[in-house]
């Protein structure tokens, strides 16, 4: 049986001269509101008080009706309402110990988006048009929205590329894969991205390797123009495009393996990693970013939901690597640098597949 989730598509969009201007307005605006209102609170909260999202919202009614913030009447008022509601939920976040205090939006580092609600959008047909602006916007319809699909958000960004995205949050039915006899247990790693218990190594493509002599190019011409030059913005920029080149190629094959890895196993078994600890190791940090662990960890978490299938995370502190996967006998030492070993069963083992092969037998035992 199909279920509804809630899921984003993503399209990128060429915008005119002129609504590239109002949305970057609109960006400047939703940063502006969303910082003063987190002054706002923060002050409050020192002073023994919490602001609620009905108060920040007066007070942004407030701020309209000043000479000094005037303008902020120029652009729909959704996108600013939402970055209240947004600020609302990062402070519930860390008032119930989820997250850290909430931070201020930096004009050059933070995302420039703003979203909008049904109130502030149209779709229909193919043709999406954004409160404020005349047109409808140029969206590459790249694959298609579900049948009948009525968005209820649209966010609009752009990122350091100078690219522009529009997503649209829409109810999807998801039919579950019929069941697999598959089981797997997944090995992350550096040289090779994951290892499964089958014996197959999924190969790292090391991306950021691949561009780093371009990015390394790109990062000295930057280094040598004038700050706040016209130069050192389109060097800024290009530097920004290898960025883009990466991640995206990076994404995409993570997509691939996550994807696969639920097709073919009812349940996965995977380690849990604490990265932060991990990239501690300055030897090891650029090539941990780079296979992006995290990010495979999170896509096989949805997908399993979505699909009917079991992931299992088994504590990160089970000794994978040390344990026979044979007769289970646990090894005093096991250097990095030792890749193969033999227990004194006999077994002789590759240090990679018997690390997946114990994670999935600690997975299976934990189901």
């Amino acid at each position: 049986m199909a279920q509804l989730v809630k899921r984003a598509f993503k399209y990128r969009f060429y915008p005119t001269s002129e609504q590239a201007e109002e949305l970057a307005r609109t960006f400047g605006c939703v940063r502006l509101v969303y910082n003063r209102a987190l002054e706002e609170r923060t002050r409050a909260y020192a002073e023994g008080r919490k602001v609620s999202y009905v108060e920040s919202s007066a007070a942004l009614t407030e701020w309209k009706r000043t000479e000094e913030l005037g303008f902020l009447r120029e652009v729909s008022s959704v996108p600013l309402q939402q970055t209240l509601r947004h600020l609302q939920a990062a402070f519930a976040n860390f008032f119930a110990g989820r997250a850290r205090c909430p931070r201020f939006k930096s004009r050059k580092k933070s995302r420039l988006s703003a979203e909008y609600t049904r109130s502030a959008f149209t779709y229909c047909d193919g043709r999406l048009a954004l409160a404020k602006m005349d047109e409808p916007l140029a969206v590459v319809w790249t694959r298609p929205l579900p049948e009948g699909a009525r968005p209820s958000t649209v966010t609009v960004s752009r990122d350091a590329a100078g690219r522009w995205f529009v997503s649209l949050l829409c109810e999807d039915a998801i039919r579950p894969l019929d069941p697999a006899e598959n089981v797997v247990g997944v090995d992350v790693g550096i040289a090779a991205l994951a290892t499964l218990s089958t014996g197959e190594k999924i190969a790292n493509p090391r991306h950021e390797r691949a561009d780093r002599r371009r990015l390394a190019r790109g990062q000295r011409a930057l280094a040598r123009k004038e700050k706040g030059s016209a130069n050192r913005a389109k060097a800024r920029l290009r530097v920004a495009k290898v960025y883009a080149r990466i991640v995206d190629r990076r994404r995409d094959h993570l997509h691939k393996v996550s994807t696969r890895l639920v097709r073919e196993n009812q349940v996965i078994a995977v380690e849990s990693l604490t990265v932060r600890n991990l990239i501690k190791n300055h030897r090891l940090a650029r090539a941990i970013y780079d296979a992006s662990w995290r990010e495979l960890r999170s896509m096989l978490e949805y997908k399993a939901a979505w699909y009917g299938r079991k992931l299992v995370v088994v504590d990160r502190w089970f000794p994978s690597s040390k344990l026979c996967s044979a007769c289970g006998t646990l090894q005093d030492k096991m250097p990095l640098d030792v890749r193969t070993w033999q227990c004194a069963c006999g077994a002789c083992h590759d240090r990679d597949v018997n690390a997946a092969r114990s994670i999935l037998a600690a997975g299976l035992a934990e189901r």
